[in-house]
């Protein structure tokens, strides 16, 4: 079902049972890569929440971020699900926001120009001078990219837009249980008189991974198993192999240490599944369950020892596929979505669930006709890219990644229908020459579509 007939034929299915339109709850988490949900396949971790999450809703099991300007690719990655602008447009747009602010919409100022009240918490990372755009009050609000998890600097709410370092003040609770308290206390202020979006950024499970002590002590490094890609150190220089997140982890990598840092991990992201759970309850408690639509997401994924990596400046499945949940009103429950999506998508689906016109300037494609049935439209290939050294393209089953280096060429291939974790490059096959030049074709086709700014680069 393509979205014209579903619209066409489906936008009652999604209505809320009152008289107005569904409220929205986007709860968005830092560095939690796709398969780190229990009810998405890990064993090994504790998610009771999100498996309820997963339960009463629909999961899409690929759906990715399209990547990265800068080793810090949670910027770009909030710019797009904000903007519903591909890469290197919500990045020129997003950022230069004084020149450009007429160009694009934000997805928090189109639901407040729908008649939402609009409410903002938590990390922001884009430009202060647009959470007035998005949000018409917001609390305990985080400007910066990574801090101390009980220390976080935070800020209240300017109604004038005024926001700097000299207000912040340091948040007396550890990071996620911080947000959580504001987006209870918000949610138990609604009156039902208008419709509500309420954002709720996490600053997990990012590092550093201190979990309090109780859910560390929930993971032992000596069960965890070593990621079926890990490496002692990645095969080739791919430009990043000392960015800061590499510097995390001693070389080579040791499976010691990447199962210990695996653990900490693990034990934030059960932490936030409690935080979670509380923000669920609470719609529970104050009556609004059936009247909102909850999404879960997180803004890119991380390496801890696939591929000899640790960090997200790579354009692996482990750093580019990110865990995304649609639940509420006229979702069906306990379903999962196999097509593949970017988070940049998330915008117009939501639009297309409440019955808002989605602005014009979104170049994402609503999920909503997938949502609805495991047949609906999704999208049939995907461009990814990180800086200027790294291009990639997938088509679901094969998966190219191409990289220049100072001037060196790499190219590997992947089918990740039979090596989903990408352990075996198959690039170097004779054999896959022509299959290389196919993907490569597409991916440059690519390069034009989203104004690839290095495209003349990757032309040879």
């Amino acid at each position: 079902m393509n979205r014209r007939a579903f619209l066409a034929t489906s936008a009652a299915a999604w209505a809320a049972p009152s008289s107005r339109r569904s409220n929205v709850v986007v709860l968005f988490a830092d560095d939690q890569r796709f398969n780190t949900i229990r009810a998405m396949g890990n064993s090994e971790i504790r998610t009771p929440h999100l498996d309820k999450l997963c339960a009463s809703g629909v999961a899409f099991e690929r759906a990715h971020i399209m990547g990265g300007d800068s080793g810090a690719v949670c910027v770009a990655s909030r710019a797009m699900l904000l903007s519903g602008q591909t890469l290197f447009r919500a990045m020129k747009n997003v950022h230069g926001a004084k020149e450009r602010a007429s160009e694009f919409t934000l997805m928090g100022e189109h639901f407040r120009n729908s008649g939402y009240s609009t409410y903002g918490i938590g990390k922001w990372h884009n430009p202060p001078a647009l959470f007035n755009r998005c949000f018409e009050n917001g609390s305990a609000i985080f400007f910066g990219g990574m801090t101390d998890q009980s220390k976080v600097p935070i800020q209240d709410y300017d109604p004038e837009g005024v926001y700097g370092s000299a207000r912040a003040k340091i948040g007396a609770k550890f990071s996620s249980e911080l947000f959580a308290d504001e987006a209870v206390r918000f949610i138990g202020k609604q009156d039902g008189k208008k419709p509500f979006f309420l954002y709720t950024a996490f600053t997990s499970p990012h590092d550093p991974r201190t979990a309090p002590p109780s859910y560390m002590e929930q993971y032992s490094p000596g069960v965890i198993k070593l990621p079926e890609s890990f490496m002692a150190q990645h095969p080739f220089d791919n430009g990043e192999l000392k960015v800061r997140d590499e510097l995390l982890a001693g070389f080579p990598r040791s499976p010691g240490e990447v199962c210990r840092h695996i653990a900490a991990y693990y034990a934030m992201i059960t932490h936030l599944d409690s935080q979670i759970g509380r923000i669920v309850d609470s719609l529970k408690q104050n009556g609004l369950e059936k009247d909102t639509l909850i999404v879960f997401a997180g803004d890119n994924g991380l390496a801890l020892g696939n591929h000899g990596l640790m960090g997200k400046q790579s354009l692996y499945e482990h750093s580019v596929r990110v865990p995304l949940i649609f639940s509420g009103p006229g979702v069906p429950k306990n379903q999962k979505r196999s097509g593949l999506g970017y988070l940049l998508d998330v915008y117009p689906t939501l639009c297309d669930l409440t019955g808002t016109k989605t602005p014009g300037n979104v170049e994402g494609v609503s999920l909503a006709p997938a949502i609805q049935s495991p047949k609906g439209a999704a999208r049939p290939d995907l461009f990814l890219a990180y800086r200027n050294l790294m291009r990639g393209y997938s088509d679901g089953e094969w998966k190219l990644i191409t990289y220049n280096v100072n001037g060196t060429r790499k190219t590997q291939l992947f089918n990740l229908r039979e090596d989903p974790n990408e352990v075996n490059d198959v690039g170097e096959m004779a054999e896959a020459k022509e299959k290389i030049a196919e993907l490569m074709g597409k991916l440059r086709e690519w390069m034009k579509k989203v104004d690839d700014p290095t495209a003349a680069a990757w032309a040879a």
